[in-house]
């Protein structure tokens, strides 16, 4: 019995270890999180801040994939569309890593709108932008092989596989961001923060690079074994 894992399992395994990278980054919401169970005084606060958190990155990560979710049954332009979306990913991390100033629009949101907060920053730094080459890779299951199918249930299974990569990565999120928070907010304060923690900025463009190029990659290779 091989313990290899399937390129299936691989894929669910960038969409869990990318949750838990979004989770651990500070962008993504959890000093919040901790600032409101310091301010209310009670670690429920800290909870409910995180569920907001993740309500408003699973929307964002949804979003995103919906698009390509709805194109699913357009088998003919099938690797097109998945090639399209890594150059995509390519490009917003060169942009990220050429213009590091943050989007105006996030300072105009109350911190204590957090959904609304964590979807914004999700939108603005490409968070849901990085799953779509793995969610599409999910999507290319052995089904899109069988061309007499309906476009209408490769759509419904999109959707459905949408749905799961987005509860999957945003569950991942908060649970490694809300270990994080409850960390510093229960025993090592907000100066560890401050001292210990380093900028990721340049490290998440890189991440998108990455994300997109071995994408591409893949579907390049893919393409030429095919033909």
């Amino acid at each position: 019995m091989s313990g290899a894992v399937s390129p299936q399992g691989g894929l669910w395994l960038a969409v869990l270890a990318s949750g838990l990278y979004h989770g651990l980054n500070p962008a993504m919401g959890w000093p919040l999180a901790v600032s409101n169970g310091l301010m209310q005084r009670r670690s429920q606060a800290l909870l409910t801040a995180l569920l907001y958190l993740a309500a408003g990155h699973a929307l964002a990560i949804l979003l995103m994939m919906l698009p390509f979710a709805l194109l699913a049954g357009v088998l003919a332009w099938q690797r097109e569309i998945q090639i399209a979306a890594s150059v995509l990913v390519i490009g917003f991390g060169l942009v990220l890593l050429i213009r590091r100033r943050h989007p105006r629009m996030l300072a105009r949101i109350p911190p204590a709108r957090l959904a609304l907060w964590s979807f914004a920053v999700a939108i603005a730094h490409g968070a849901g932008l990085m799953l779509v080459p793995i969610y599409l890779g999910l999507c290319r299951a052995d089904r899109l092989d069988d061309a007499h199918r309906a476009a209408q249930t490769l759509i419904e299974s999109g959707l459905r596989t949408a749905l799961a990569v987005a509860a999957v990565h945003a569950t991942a999120m908060i649970a490694a961001g809300g270990v994080l928070a409850w960390l510093v907010y229960r025993y090592l304060g907000l100066k560890f923060v401050s001292r210990s923690w380093f900028n990721l900025d340049a490290v998440w463009a890189l991440s998108l690079i990455l994300v997109g190029g071995v994408s591409l990659v893949f579907n390049a290779g893919y393409e030429l074994h095919v033909a």
